[in-house]
Formats: structure tokens, C-alpha cells, sequence
């Protein structure tokens, strides 16, 4: 089969690379991850990364130094690949650059996919995009610097390889990037679990506050501006939460709503396995995959709730 990637690279001399509004580490991971391969083995492409502000987590990866996170500079390019976005508009800022490309190409893993670009390479039964993006290098040619990429971008996705997208060829993807040299040990920790003082207070308050419904097989956390403004904190420093509260014991689905402006709210949605959340934020405008998935709502809070709860409880009945 071709291979979409190096068939595209070898026809230009310009690329910009980017990913989805407010990245997350397979974003990242897979972004840098492809930035890092360009500048090892094709010297003669100029090319340029466009991301959101990124978690100061995955600054752990070389040359995110090098991202660009202002879209007003005039430029145009031979090729625009997008990575792990799975509808034109999450591409936000970077939809001008999108726009006037000769060629646009997107590789990613999501089921929701609405294949808008000139190519689309989506491989929804892969863990990642790290995991997609892998196959279309070749192995010999990857370095440290891109090994780690796809190392923290599956991590972040498998959930350090205990969500259910974890295969068999996820982990043999990984041992590849081990025998690279790639600090696995020190990138779990840095990755998932060190947080700041800050980070770990909203943590904290986020727990405290949350809310059992659905005769406890639903729990619900909302992050208010207010909140966040109090902490002096960004919607990059929870990650992790939503993750945190699907693994409290009798729990179905996991809901996190972090206030975006008046009557706004981004959500994020985990699953344990009975509800399919990418149908749900499908239903709103948004998407991602069957156990994880996000959309942006308008409303009160309680209309947001009460929207998605009885969603949620339609799957749940069938269930029972």
C-alpha cells in the first residue's frame, strides 16, 4: 500500500504541522513526534509546528521550543498535515494555514473523523495517533528525540497502557521505542503523575466537590472561571482529573465540565466501558472515541447535566 506520508513529503519543500485546540499528549506527542522526523532525514523541508499553549508536562519533548502558537504570520505552504484532529474546525488558528495549503493530508485514529482533508489516513482500531503516525515512518530512520514523541503520545491515550485501546501491537510499537533508549520510567512519572502544588489543589477541589448521580454510576465535576481564576490556573492544568474520577468504584461515566464563558462549557467524558461517549458527544456537535470523548455545550450548568445525563441513562438502561 503507499505510504501517504513519505509519498507527500517527497514532492515538497514546505509543510506545516498541527493538531486539535487545546492539545493533549497525543496531540503533542504525534506533532512533535513527525517535526522531529522531518528535520532528521529531510533537510531540504522547511517546517513549522502550530499548537495551542501546550502543558508545561510535554515540554519534556525535544524542540517544543519550536512551536508556534500565533497564527497571524502570513505564510503558505506546500503541505498542511493535521494530527489527531478529527474535525476541520478543532484545528482552530491553524485553519488559515489549513486553507491555503496546496495539499492538506490528515493522519489520525478517531472514529469521528469527518475526512476533510485532500487525504485522509485514519486508522480507527489504532490506540493513537503516535500509533498510526509509526507505521508511516520508517523504523530505522526514527531518532530518540521522535522515539520519545510516540512513546509520551501512546502513553497518553492508552492511560500508561491500561486502557482497553491497548493492543498488542501498541506494546510492541512501545518495546520498539525502548530499544531506541527511550527513558520510559522517567517519562511515566514526568508525564502523568508529577503535578504541581497548584495542579494538585484543583485536583483536590475537583474530588471534593464532584457529584454521584444516576444512582451513583455517573459523577460529575464542574470547574467554574471562578475556579479556575482563584487557582490562577488554565483548562491544560486538569489534566489528568477526568481520568481520576472515572476510577471511583460503582462508576459508569465520568463528566468534567470546565466553564469556557457565559453559559459555555467545554466537556470532557470518560467511559468504563458500558456507555459509548463518542455517540453521546456526537449528538452535541462533538466526538472522539467510545471511551473517551469531548464536546462544547451552551446552557446552565444544570441544563449541560441534565442534557447529557439523560443521554447517558438511555444507554444504561439498555444494560440492565
Amino acid at each position: 500500500m503507499n505510504n501517504v506520508l513519505l509519498a507527500a513529503l517527497a514532492q515538497v519543500k514546505t509543510v506545516a504541522i498541527a493538531g486539535h485546540t487545546r492539545p493533549d499528549g497525543d496531540c503533542v506527542g504525534s506533532c512533535m513526534a513527525l517535526y522531529n522526523y522531518i528535520i532528521n532525514n529531510y533537510q531540504e523541508i522547511n517546517v513549522d509546528v502550530y499548537l495551542e499553549p501546550i502543558a508545561d508536562n510535554y515540554r519534556i519533548i525535544k524542540h517544543t521550543e519550536m512551536i508556534k502558537s500565533s497564527y497571524e504570520e502570513k505564510a503558505s505552504y506546500d503541505l498542511f498535515i493535521a494530527l489527531d484532529t478529527s474535525d476541520l474546525k478543532r484545528l482552530e488558528g491553524a485553519l488559515k494555514h489549513f486553507a491555503s495549503a496546496s495539499k492538506t493530508l490528515c493522519i489520525d485514529h478517531h472514529i469521528s473523523n469527518t475526512k476533510f482533508a485532500d487525504e485522509n489516513y485514519v486508522i480507527a482500531e489504532s490506540s493513537s495517533t503516535c500509533e498510526v503516525l509509526y507505521d508511516l515512518m520508517e523504523d530505522e530512520k526514527i531518532s530518540l528525540d521522535t522515539a520519545e514523541a510516540l512513546y509520551i503520545g501512546i502513553l497518553s491515550d492508552t492511560g500508561c497502557f491500561k486502557h482497553s485501546n491497548t493492543s498488542e501491537k501498541t506494546m510492541n510499537i512501545a518495546g520498539r521505542m525502548i530499544s531506541r533508549g527511550v527513558r520510559f520510567s522517567m517519562l511515566i512519572d514526568a508525564v502523568f503523575y508529577q503535578k504541581t502544588f497548584m495542579q494538585n489543589q484543583l485536583l483536590g477541589r475537583c474530588l471534593i466537590e464532584s457529584l454521584l448521580i444516576l444512582d451513583g454510576r455517573c459523577i460529575v465535576s464542574i470547574v467554574s472561571k471562578e475556579i479556575l481564576e482563584f487557582y490562577r490556573a488554565e483548562s491544560k492544568d486538569l489534566e489528568g482529573v477526568i481520568d481520576q474520577l472515572r476510577i471511583t468504584k460503582g462508576v459508569e461515566v465520568a463528566i468534567l465540565l470546565t466553564e469556557t464563558g457565559a453559559f459555555s462549557y467545554k466537556i470532557s467524558m470518560r467511559s468504563n466501558g458500558t456507555v459509548d461517549v463518542n455517540k453521546i458527544a456526537s449528538y452535541f456537535g462533538g466526538g472522539g472515541h467510545v471511551l473517551a470523548a469531548g464536546a462544547s455545550m451552551t446552557g446552565t450548568k444544570h441544563d449541560v447535566i441534565n442534557n447529557l445525563i439523560r443521554h447517558i441513562g438511555e444507554q444504561l438502561a439498555k444494560h440492565d
